[in-house]
């Protein structure tokens, strides 16, 4: 008896929808992604064996370059908008809405109160030319340091419980300089911050090297 032939399916798989899909996911991710605003110096900062990763909340972060001059940062719009108007109201700065939209948007901020106005009106490359880059002031007859940390902590709504006090330091920058930094936070009465490092691995006979030897041989 002749055996039936069965036909043939077709293996051929429809990818349309999957393409649908992959391209709606790239539409997104296009419009939706908000790419960090470039830092106006770049720090080399010292080198230490600490893991802890710096957090990407909760944190007022205040960048020192090797010439001294102090930036300040701080995460979350709408924390930052609160305390760009505190600071125009208490200071009566004249900022308009587009200026304080810039400071909401962009990054780390390093000019005195009497130009934020102009600072905030210009972009990064134009600061640069008028020269309006030179640090927050942190001497002792105009120390706006105290203010900014001030301002910082009123913006987080009484949530200080997670709050971290970051300092990022270049390697050269003048001993005195951070001194002056330090002495502000202890008058504002505040005792924990931490030093932002780069990586490197433990010195061998430490501690830290046995721990790192010991918790590599238990994953082997």
């Amino acid at each position: 008896m002749p055996k039936v032939k069965m036909p043939r399916k077709s293996t051929l798989v429809d990818m349309t929808a999957m393409c649908d899909v992959a391209f709606l996911l790239l539409t997104f991710f296009m419009l939706a992604t908000k790419f960090k605003p470039d830092e106006p110096v770049t720090v080399v900062t010292p080198s230490s064996i600490n893991t802890t990763l710096l957090p990407d909340s909760d944190v007022l972060l205040f960048t020192v370059d090797k010439d001294g001059r102090v930036f300040f940062s701080m995460d979350g719009q709408p924390k930052r908008r609160k305390l760009i108007e505190d600071l125009n109201t208490q200071f009566k700065l004249g900022l308009d809405d587009k200026e304080m939209q810039s400071f909401v948007l962009g990054a780390s901020v390093g000019t005195p109160l009497k130009n934020l106005k102009q600072y905030l009106s210009e972009t990064p490359d134009q600061r640069k030319k008028t020269n309006l880059d030179t640090g927050i002031p942190t001497d002792s007859t105009n120390n706006e340091l105290a203010t900014w940390i001030e301002y910082g902590m009123a913006a987080q709504g009484g949530n200080f419980a997670k709050l971290k006090f970051c300092i990022k330091a270049d390697n050269q920058t003048p001993y005195p300089k951070i001194k002056d930094i330090l002495d502000t936070f202890k008058q504002k009465h505040i005792q924990k911050l931490n030093l932002v490092t780069n990586l490197e691995a433990p010195p061998p006979g430490t501690a830290a090297y046995q721990e790192m030897m010991s918790a590599d041989t238990k994953k082997h």
